[in-house]
């Protein structure tokens, strides 16, 4: 991925992973994402916006997996591991529907796991599409944001403490929820 960031076709490679990431692929983009605006500073927000636009459009295809193909799957996220988080994923949208998609969209639980539950459990699409924008593009708009305005020394943390920045927001939008719900 480090090496694709550097390479002159990059912004067509980081659109590429991260449509793959948001239906099937396990890589998330922020591995070229980061690196790219590092090195090409002044157009680290179109970078983020290319980033933010192809996960979603990769997202509506996870969306199509679940929705028409999920009997061909199924056998797949079983041998892959992810049948328990996938049942977990059901019992989320049941629970928060577009928060859950959201949260998942802007944190580094599987976001693929999110779109194809969207299309099984028949999720309306304007919401999905919205979801996913929002979180997309927060995540992402974020890491550029860190890498811009940080430089090489934000770069490295990002790389390091990017899961635990969204483990923090999950905890941050469950209290929140709580708090909401009292």
């Amino acid at each position: 991925m480090l090496r694709w960031s550097a390479h002159r076709h990059s912004q067509w490679y980081l659109a590429a992973l991260s449509f793959a990431e948001s239906s099937f692929f396990p890589i998330p983009p922020d591995v070229m994402l980061a690196p790219m605006c590092l090195a090409q500073r002044r157009r680290a927000w179109l970078l983020a916006g290319l980033t933010t636009l192809a996960s979603v459009v990769g997202g509506i295809a996870g969306y199509c997996i679940g929705l028409f193909a999920f009997d061909v799957i199924e056998p797949l996220i079983e041998r892959a591991g992810y049948s328990q988080g996938f049942r977990q994923v059901g019992a989320w949208f049941d629970d928060f529907g577009f928060w859950a998609l959201f949260i998942a969209g802007f944190t580094p639980i599987p976001y693929k796991l999110f779109t194809v539950g969207a299309g099984v459990m028949h999720m309306h699409l304007l919401p999905f599409v919205l979801a996913s924008l929002i979180g997309r593009g927060a995540r992402f708009f974020l890491v550029a944001a860190f890498v811009f305005w940080g430089g090489e020394k934000m770069d490295k943390l990002l790389r390091t403490y990017v899961d635990r920045l969204g483990w923090v927001v999950i905890v941050l939008a469950v209290v929140a929820y709580l708090l909401y719900k009292l």
